[in-house]
Parts: structure tokens; C-alpha cells; sequence
């Protein structure tokens, strides 16, 4: 075997060992829950069916919110996403979700222009701001953790729980990959 031959499988068992040791911190960090008592939950958005009804990825998300409004851990749920090709607001669709599970409508505040996961912590330091919340936990797919907390912190929200629905799909392992270099796009903004 030449040199370079070496040096490229090297470096490609490197790289492939750094790629596998940032997953494993994402998967650890979005699968180890940090539930506190909050002023608020914040559900990121996913997607809608045309009819309305969140997609079973969603609607875990929701019930994990439901979950943590139902035991007292928050008082208020931000609910928080964008409008998909599918045409209907996620936030709106969350809202009624949650409320047809007996969440008081004045209990769910709504986010429609969280077209992403730094829209949705700009808007949400917002909204906090206006109701004079401190304290917030991100309810969202264990993968997606780190990367949101990271938003939210950039966004000025210091004091951020989170939590994650007991849900999997195949995708997921392509969504963890995908959050890599997400992680480290919003890392360097």
C-alpha cells in the first residue's frame, strides 16, 4: 500500500470516528431529558397531513407536551412552526391538537412564522419577553435537541429544559446525520 493510499484511509477513519463521537454527543444530549418546572414547553413544528391532523412524528410531540402541561411542569405551551407544502400553519394545527385534548385555548400561544429552528427561537424569546416568561422547555425529536437548545441560547433564552417524545422512525438516522453539520452551521452564526 502506497503512502497516500495510507494517509487517505487515515484520514477517513478520523473523520468517520469524529462524525460517529458528534453523533453519539447529539443522540446522548437529545435522549437525556432536562424537565424542570417552567413558565412555558415549546413544540417545534413538523409536519401537517393536508387534512389538518399533525403527522404521527408531531403528534408524539404534542403528547409530550401534553404530558408536561398535564403534570404541572409548565404552565403554558408554545406551539411553533411554519406553513408546509401540505398548506396548513403547523402552530394553528398544534393549537387545535392540543386543545381537543383539553388544553384552555388562553394556555396555547401560537407561533406560525417558525419557518425554522432559529425563526422559532427568535420568536419564542418574543413571545417570552411579552409575557414576562423566564424559564422554557424544548419539546422536539431526541436528535434535534442540541441543536435547538443552541438556538436558544443564541436567541438570549439562558434557562432551557428539554424533553423528547418516545417516537422513531427510520429517518431519524438520516435526520442525525443531517443535524451535524446543522449543529455546526448554527454554531458559527
Amino acid at each position: 500500500m502506497t503512502t497516500w493510499v495510507r494517509r487517505l484511509l487515515g484520514t477517513g477513519a478520523a473523520c468517520g470516528a469524529l462524525l460517529g463521537l458528534c453523533a453519539g454527543l447529539i443522540v446522548t444530549d437529545g435522549l437525556t431529558d432536562d424537565i424542570r418546572r417552567s413558565d412555558v414547553a415549546v413544540v417545534l413544528g413538523s409536519q401537517v397531513n393536508p387534512d389538518g391532523r399533525p403527522s404521527a412524528r408531531l403528534a408524539a410531540r404534542l403528547d409530550r407536551a401534553l404530558q408536561l402541561y398535564r403534570g404541572g411542569w409548565v404552565r403554558q405551551v408554545i406551539v411553533s412552526g411554519g406553513t408546509g407544502k401540505e398548506g396548513v400553519p403547523e402552530g394553528t394545527a398544534m393549537k387545535r391538537w392540543l386543545v381537543a385534548q383539553g388544553v384552555p385555548a388562553t394556555a396555547v400561544l401560537v407561533d406560525d412564522q417558525g419557518v425554522d429552528t432559529m425563526a422559532t427561537a427568535r420568536n419564542t424569546a418574543a413571545l417570552m419577553a411579552t409575557h414576562d416568561f423566564d424559564t422554557v422547555i424544548v419539546v422536539s425529536q431526541y436528535f434535534h435537541i442540541s441543536r435547538t437548545r443552541l438556538a436558544f441560547s443564541k436567541a438570549g433564552l439562558t434557562d432551557v429544559g428539554s424533553a423528547h417524545p418516545d417516537y422513531f422512525e427510520w429517518r431519524d438516522l438520516y435526520s442525525l446525520a443531517r443535524e451535524i453539520p446543522g449543529y455546526a452551521s448554527y454554531l458559527m452564526r
